[in-house]
């Protein structure tokens, strides 16, 4: 059944342009939906209204018990590298796109469901979420967007009124989710895998007119688009090392050509500072752990490379060279990325982020913290009140403060001397550094608590981590890691 009210006015552009890329589908219906949280920030931005949204037909239309004018509901086909292994036909096996609005800063979005039933691309699941996942992936990316790292973003989350089948019978919920798109490197590995050079250029021409029109009349441009989805995305991934961000699931298939990050799975925020932190459950060889990130994202894109050979040139060999020296490229924009963001944490000018001593004091930031483990958000927020006078909360983050001791004068040499310019750097520095993080013990909490019916921790969770850089009294809790005597720390993928 279609909407009376335009909510929501969708277009269908992907359907329209892509076919051979999807299959039409409708969501499993919904016994009983019940929003659990909404996204008011998001909604206005995106030009809704809340209280339309969370009436019975707003809350229909978010689980797809009803369909909004303009939607062509499809299930998206791509395929994946998954932990290495390459999975010809993937897609979206629970989850479907409504469509895409345009909202009132003139972007274009998806908006797309998550656990909204088996689709033709399922593979053995039931196509059904938790409600703990789900809110887990609202929590995570709107953390993420707080911190200022491109991230999908949720709408809402709703509760279906049924109970699936996991380890123990939990409580189902439907994700609304918005992206600038969801074309991934895997869409193009599924394009490119078919053999039909039309529908890959079709794919690649609908990618360079969402995200990077300015290269449509380039000379090279399917070079070009190659180049720009890299640089996003080792700009992406520094900023995640940045933050001690573990994304948990780095396939080929949760890596966006827009470059924000999506599919919070088995993602958590690394405490002790540490380059082999693993927390997903079934990432037993440590392949997506933190220090690995970086290199991974390359591989990644050397994947996107192979696909769009075809398209760079109709000479293979040529095709390869050019693609071969773009990819190389990626680690040069990674480490250009990663000073720039290290010099703001540090409080260093931007004039001096290439000079060698500068470098050298940055890079050596990773292996003082990992000697001892010390906690990665904190260094960094607690490093400003040295440059206003105390070294003892920073200090006290190291089992033995001579490390800390024996780095501390290099750096003090960078930044201003007197005590009216260290004060602005250290205000610069909290402005960059964040006190509050999704910490792991405190998210478990409040899924946990959610999951039983009780919503305040969550809300006030969100309290904390949405407003990342300021301090608050009241607030001490949500900026302590877990307790050194904790077991260690675990996250599954909820399917």
């Amino acid at each position: 059944m279609r909407s009376a009210a335009p909510l929501f006015r969708f277009d269908d552009r992907y359907a329209r342009e892509l076919h051979g890329l999807y299959e039409p589908w409708r969501a499993a219906p919904v016994p009983a939906p019940a929003l659990l949280i909404l996204n008011a920030p998001l909604a206005k931005e995106l030009g809704l209204f809340c209280e339309a949204l969370a009436s019975p037909d707003g809350v229909a239309l978010l689980v797809g018990n009803r369909i909004a004018e303009g939607s062509s509901p499809i299930a998206m086909a791509y395929a994946g590298h998954q932990f290495g292994s390459y999975s010809p036909r993937l897609g979206d096996g629970r989850a479907l796109l409504l469509g895409e609005l345009v909202g009132g800063d003139g972007r274009r979005r998806d908006v797309h469901l998550k656990g909204s039933g088996r689709t033709p691309f399922a593979r053995g699941g039931d196509g059904k979420a938790a409600i703990g996942p789900m809110l887990r992936e609202y929590v995570i990316s709107e953390a993420m967007h707080a911190l200022g790292i491109p991230t999908t973003r949720a709408l809402a989350v709703v509760a279906t009124g049924e109970q699936i089948a996991r380890e123990t019978p939990l409580p189902g919920a439907v994700l609304v989710r918005v992206a600038a798109s969801h074309l991934r490197v895997g869409s193009f590995e599924y394009a490119a895998a078919t053999g039909d050079l039309d529908l890959l250029r079709r794919l690649a021409d609908h990618a360079i007119a969402r995200h990077y029109p300015e290269l449509a009349t380039a000379e090279r441009p399917y070079l070009d688009f190659f180049r720009e989805v890299a640089s996003a995305q080792a700009v992406l991934v520094a900023q995640w090392m940045h933050v001690g961000f573990i994304h948990g699931v780095m396939n080929t298939d949760n890596t966006t050509i827009s470059g924000e990050t999506i599919d919070y799975g088995p993602c958590a925020f690394m405490d002790r500072h540490d380059p082999a932190t693993v927390f997903s459950s079934i990432d037993q060889r440590g392949r997506y752990a933190y220090g690995n990130q970086p290199r991974i994202l390359q591989w990644n894109l050397a994947r996107l490379a192979e696909a769009l050979l075809p398209l760079i040139d109709e000479d293979e060999e040529r095709a390869v060279a050019v693609a071969s020296e773009a990819l190389q490229g990626f680690e040069e924009r990674y480490l250009s990325a990663w000073r720039l963001f290290m010099s703001a944490k540090l409080g260093l000018a931007s004039d001096i982020v290439d000079r060698v001593d500068a470098a050298a004091i940055g890079a050596g930031v990773p292996a003082l913290l990992e000697q001892q483990q010390v906690d990665h958000t904190l260094f960094f927020r607690r490093l400003s009140d040295t440059l206003r006078g105390d070294t003892g909360p920073v200090r006290s983050l190291f089992a033995d403060p001579s490390a800390f001791d024996a780095w501390a004068p290099a750096w003090h040499k960078l930044v201003p001397a007197t005590a009216n310019e260290r004060r602005a750097v250290a205000d610069a520095m909290d402005r960059v550094n964040p006190i509050y993080i999704p910490r792991n013990h405190l998210v478990e909490n409040a899924l946990s608590a959610a999951t039983g019916g009780d919503l305040a921790p969550l809300h006030e969770l969100l309290e904390a981590i949405t407003r990342p850089y300021e301090e608050r009294a009241g607030l001490e809790a949500y900026a302590k890691p877990a307790p050194a005597n904790a077991a260690p720390y675990r996250t599954f993928c909820g399917t």
